[in-house]
């Protein structure tokens, strides 16, 4: 047995989350004209996803824009008229300002409304659903489709409360999935809860991970083991070193006794655990020989003949 550095850590399982995960809804109402991406197809932000009628509203901006650069000419006429020569009336000025600027706001107003008829993608994603179809009727508000983005996605874990004071953002973790079998990753821990779920008695963490193939999906189960702490000298044991008794746990180690090589048990205290690993805080010490295949077939005080 050596010491060697050790990292006590805690085993969670988790859900994955899209980075990203919105419904899109229209913002104008109308008759949908043009679908212009389909469902699962990338999108960028900004990317146009439909189309809404917008005849009687491009009708209003040119009506807008007409009324805008009547009041604007005016305005300026009697800008002149007024500052260079004290033609009229300040009413009659004031007016003619208040009236442009009432125009231009109008138009601008419109113009916007006339910009929301196109749906378009709030960041880069992949479009996951797309609930219309040429012809629908929407409204503001109405969903018309979901944007996810799966590059990174998140897992999100609950810890239990007794690792409050353990757990910090910043912490290391290892992320494993069943469905890839030998396969793991390393992480930070992003984020760390404020408060403690009642029912569960946890606190949520979330972890990043990349997934630029999207292999990872939402609602898949991933394993975390997050880093508690970590020792630069450990003495650390096979799990399958152990052996269960009715007060706790002992391991074998071979010494000599009495010109003789045999088995002594002794009971240890257990330390963290990682993995398939587990430190041993009492009961054995560095330079110890430990018995690690047949240890369930000995009793203390068995004579051993050490094969490798």
């Amino acid at each position: 047995i050596a010491t060697e550095p050790f990292v006590d850590e805690i085993r969670l399982t988790g859900s994955v989350l899209a980075n990203q995960d919105v419904r899109v809804a229209a913002e104008e109402s109308g008759v949908i004209r043009e679908i212009l991406k389909e469902k699962g197809s990338w999108v960028r932000a900004g990317d146009a996803l439909a189309r809404i009628d917008g005849t009687i509203l491009e009708a209003q901006v040119e009506q807008a824009r007409a009324m805008a650069d009547f009041a604007a000419q005016t305005w300026d006429r009697r800008k002149r008229l007024w500052e260079e020569s004290q033609v009229g009336s300040e009413i009659a000025y004031l007016e003619a300002k208040f009236g442009a600027e009432q125009s231009a706001a109008s138009l601008r107003a419109l113009e916007e409304r006339l910009a929301r008829t196109t749906i378009r993608a709030p960041f880069d994603g992949i479009l996951e659903e797309r609930t219309i179809e040429v012809g629908s009727m929407v409204s503001p508000g109405m969903v018309v489709g979901r944007v996810v983005d799966l590059d990174p996605v998140k897992i999100v874990a609950g810890v239990p409360e007794r690792y409050a004071a353990d757990v910090k953002a910043g912490a290391t973790a290892v992320v494993s999935f069943d469905v890839f079998p030998g396969e793991t990753l390393r992480a930070r821990v992003r984020y760390v809860g404020a408060t403690v779920d009642a029912q569960s008695r946890t606190f949520p963490i979330e972890v990043v991970v990349p997934n630029p193939g999207g292999v990872f999906k939402p609602e898949m189960v991933g394993n975390l083991a997050v880093a508690r702490r970590e020792l630069e000298a450990a003495v650390v044991v096979p799990q399958d070193a152990l052996v269960r008794v009715e007060d706790g746990y002992v391991v074998f180690v071979v010494v000599e006794r009495d010109g003789a090589t045999v088995a002594e048990v002794r009971p240890v205290e257990l330390g963290p655990n990682q993995r398939d690993l587990v430190g041993v805080e009492r009961g054995v010490e560095p330079g110890d020989r430990l018995i690690v295949v047949g240890q369930k077939a000995v009793a203390d005080g068995d004579r051993v003949n050490v094969v490798g």
